[in-house]
């Protein structure tokens, strides 16, 4: 039969006045003490990680900037230096400038909306913030070319008024910002509802308007998750290739962003500027992980320091 558990006292300090707490427990037994991993399991798992990040990550990366300077750095900058692909370099910045914005104002607009109020078509709202994720960039880019192409659904008017949507800059931006514009969204919608709506509610009532509360009050909490947002919105924006392909048209010096361009060059064989225009995408990705690594570490920091600052003393009793 199966012993029923007595009861142990717990080894406290007992509180004067207080009662004797008692936990659940077998007589004479002490607690389990801590499991660890045996050290062949620890380094073993280090291992196979570390080679799994050396053959998959560092070797690749190498691997990009050995070939793009295997010619001299003089060929190395020739290739940037050409036309079409300093043409490249400025059609993914203009894409990239134009898309980040709006998706910011958007991100922040729609993870305000669906972490801080109750509404009608909530969860329709979240559901379309998900959409790109489960959308191929092909199919989006063909959904902006049945839209906006020349036989589309607009393509006869965007004709009669001679404004070009597909296959030059204004397609490869709408299809920018719809493969991009979730991140941010995504990264503050669990970040705002964790924070809750107390000290923006405090704000209002004590009479601040809703711009100064968004300013003073949700923004500095908000901040290094919104940054990171922005971080990975950028880096998407820079290195898209699916949606961009298919509404871009592949015009050389025209409507080429910086992954088309290295396409086009690897096809013809020129392997060095291939890989010379493909290192800028992988310098990109290098920046958006350092930036990446100090907004997480001044955000522990923060949280670090929150959380040794002493609590809050109660006001003393007004004397009566």
């Amino acid at each position: 039969m199966k012993k029923a558990p007595t009861l142990v006292a717990a080894r406290t300090t007992l509180p004067p006045g207080g009662a004797l707490r008692l936990r659940p427990g077998r007589a004479g037994s002490a607690a389990p003490a801590g499991r660890e991993e045996a050290p062949w399991v620890r380094y073993t798992l280090i291992t196979i990680a570390l080679i799994f990040v050396l053959l998959f990550l560092v070797l690749p990366l190498a691997a990009v900037f050995t070939e793009a300077l295997r010619k001299g750095f003089g060929a190395y900058l020739a290739a940037l230096q050409e036309p079409d692909a300093w043409s490249a370099i400025q059609l993914t910045l203009i894409a990239a400038v134009i898309a980040v914005p709006l998706n910011l104002v958007f991100g922040v607009a729609a993870s305000w909306a669906i972490a801080k109020y109750e509404f009608r078509g909530k969860s329709f709202l979240t559901t379309l913030v998900d959409l790109p994720f489960s959308v191929s960039p092909v199919v989006a880019g063909l959904m902006y070319v049945l839209v906006f192409g020349a036989n589309g659904w607009f393509g006869p008017w965007l004709l009669a008024k001679d404004i070009k949507v597909i296959f030059a800059v204004p397609g490869i931006v709408l299809a920018t910002v719809f493969v991009t514009f979730p991140f941010i969204a995504r990264e503050l919608i669990p970040l705002m509802q964790a924070q809750g709506t107390d000290e923006e509610q405090a704000a209002i009532v004590l009479g601040a308007t809703g711009w100064q509360t968004f300013w003073h009050v949700t923004l500095p909490n908000i901040k290094w998750g919104l940054l990171y947002g922005v971080i990975l919105t950028n880096a998407r924006a820079m290195g898209e290739f699916g949606a961009v392909s298919v509404v871009s048209g592949h015009i050389r010096g025209q409507t080429n962003t910086l992954p088309l361009h290295v396409e086009i060059l690897y096809n013809e064989y020129q392997s060095v500027a291939a890989f010379a225009v493909a290192s800028l995408l992988a310098l990109l990705a290098l920046v958006t992980l350092l930036i990446k690594s100090v907004a997480e570490w001044r955000a522990a920091q923060e949280l670090k320091a929150a959380a040794e600052l002493p609590p809050e003393r109660p006001p003393a009793p007004v004397p009566t």
